[in-house]
């Protein structure tokens, strides 16, 4: 009997127990769901957090694009200013130096019309030594050569050409032959027929490379080709002059149409 009693009393003991243990479990869940909402809204917090940081960082990249395109427009409105102004320096030594006898001309613009040698240029005579027949055969030399000079200072291009060109085949090896050869080619370089000016030049400079107009056909040779939009083979050129004839003002000049085509490149 007695044992029965303990067994019935520990019975009703496990069936009041089951309730508390069912209910400790059920908190314990409940924890555990808080726990990860909370572990949810931290990681969001955190997401929310590297998402503002990122828009600070982007913006501040902004600000920094932004102050380098002003950066850039500058420097390209300052180099176009140097261009413009070292452009508009060589077109004045352009206009005055297209005819004296050391010719240091530079071509204005591409798309403009070169310079056209002023009424009152003047051509240096080459002295002539030797006995009196070469000297009356040099007289009329000068002649035929101040019939195709004077063309050339009235403008009449065409006219000079054809004079030039005359005069070379009637005096091949004459005294005034190199002179010729010279303002044969500007006047083909002034109507802009710049591949025969080339020819001209380079007859110049293969035949004569030591004489006074040499490095001004060189730079003009530097200058046809620009105009032909050879660009490389014209700033090969141009640097060529200062080379081969250093302190001229042929090559002063080539030397600041080199800087102003590698300027006109930022353009």
């Amino acid at each position: 009997m007695r044992k029965t009693v303990l067994a019935m009393a520990f019975a009703a003991a496990l069936v009041a127990a089951a309730p508390a243990v069912a209910q400790r479990a059920s908190l314990a869940d409940r924890v555990t769901v808080l726990e990860q909402q909370a572990a949810n809204n931290q990681g969001n917090v955190d997401l929310l957090n590297q998402v503002t940081q990122l828009r600070n960082e982007i913006q501040a990249l902004r600000s920094q694009v932004e102050e380098l395109q002003q950066q850039n427009q500058q420097l390209m409105q300052s180099s176009k200013a140097q261009y413009l102004d070292l452009d508009g320096r060589i077109n004045r030594l352009e206009s005055g130096a297209v005819v004296p006898p050391a010719p240091g001309a530079a071509p204005a613009p591409a798309g403009s019309k070169p310079a056209a040698p002023s009424a009152s240029a003047k051509d240096r005579p080459p002295a002539v030594y030797g006995d009196k027949g070469a000297i009356a055969k040099s007289g009329d030399e000068r002649v035929a050569y101040d019939a195709a000079f004077n063309a050339l200072k009235g403008g009449d291009y065409v006219e000079s050409a054809r004079l030039f060109q005359a005069f070379i085949e009637t005096h091949p090896e004459g005294a005034y032959t190199p002179n010729a050869l010279y303002w044969l080619g500007e006047s083909y370089y002034v109507t802009q027929n710049y591949q025969m000016a080339q020819l001209q030049f380079q007859s110049l400079l293969d035949r004569y490379p030591t004489h006074d107009k040499a490095p001004g056909a060189m730079l003009k040779i530097g200058l046809s080709q620009f105009n032909q939009k050879q660009v490389e083979a014209a700033e090969r050129t141009l640097a060529d002059v200062s080379t081969k004839y250093p302190g001229t003002d042929a090559a002063r000049t080539a030397s600041d149409r080199l800087n102003a085509i590698q300027l006109g490149r930022l353009r």
